[in-house]
């Protein structure tokens, strides 16, 4: 399984967009780039990156509308990356709910640890709060959060970023019926209506994971509701 963290680059200037994404590939990060404020959104919903980088100076819509809108609905961690270096508009950006900003021109280095810096902070995104235990077990199944994965018989099964997500969001919630509304919500963001999106998904996952997906040891439908994780 491919567990490297998912990045998605906002910024309209090409030659930075290309080096930031040449920078976090070589140190192994996966990419998704936006060079518009609603592509962003669009590929924030779609994707469930594990940080944006989001530059202000955007051509459709201002960084910090694109920042207020991203915290409406979603903790996702957010970098912001500017030119803009007075201290109000820092002030600003931290305010709406940024979890860092860093100047334009930067250092490669500085880069690279404020990301590792916001991404361990992000903890919260993933579900997964202090004192709480690390690993859990379903008769077979294992999911690992700390580390970000899930093993079937001891065997280390593929999951996109969406499908991680809705694993995790069941297994906190073991036992307990999730509605449809509620996963798209959790997962998605209210950007999407589709709840067939939440089906396919969903049906990728039971194919993975279930020796039957006709009658599912681990995920159950609750018909017309929603999807409930089976307790051990």
């Amino acid at each position: 399984m491919n567990n490297k963290p998912l990045l998605l680059i906002v910024e309209d200037d090409e030659k930075i967009s290309n080096f930031i994404a040449a920078t976090l590939t070589a140190n192994d990060y996966k990419v998704i780039r936006a060079a518009k404020g609603k592509d962003a959104l669009s590929l924030t919903s779609s994707y469930g990156p594990d940080l944006i980088l989001l530059d202000l100076g955007l051509p459709d819509l201002d960084g910090t509308e694109v920042l207020k809108s991203l915290r409406q609905w979603t903790g996702i961690p957010i970098v912001v990356v500017s030119a803009r270096g007075n201290e109000q508009e820092k002030v600003e950006a931290l305010d709406l709910g940024a979890d860092d900003y860093i100047t334009k021109p930067f250092g490669t280095l500085e880069l690279l640890a404020r990301i590792r810096t916001a991404i361990r902070h992000s903890q919260k995104n993933l579900m997964l709060n202090p004192g709480e235990q690390e690993k859990v077990t379903v008769g077979h199944l294992e999911i690992d959060y700390q580390k970000r994965r899930i093993l079937l018989d001891g065997q280390e099964i593929h999951f996109t970023p969406i499908e991680y997500k809705i694993m995790v969001l069941l297994a906190r919630n073991m036992g307990k019926v999730l509605t449809h509304d509620f996963i798209m919500k959790e997962v998605w963001g209210p950007y999407t209506n589709e709840i067939q999106a939440l089906r396919v998904n969903m049906a990728n996952i039971r194919r993975k994971i279930e020796q039957n997906p006709g009658e599912p040891r681990y995920i159950v439908t609750e018909v017309g509701v929603g999807y409930r994780m089976m307790e051990d």
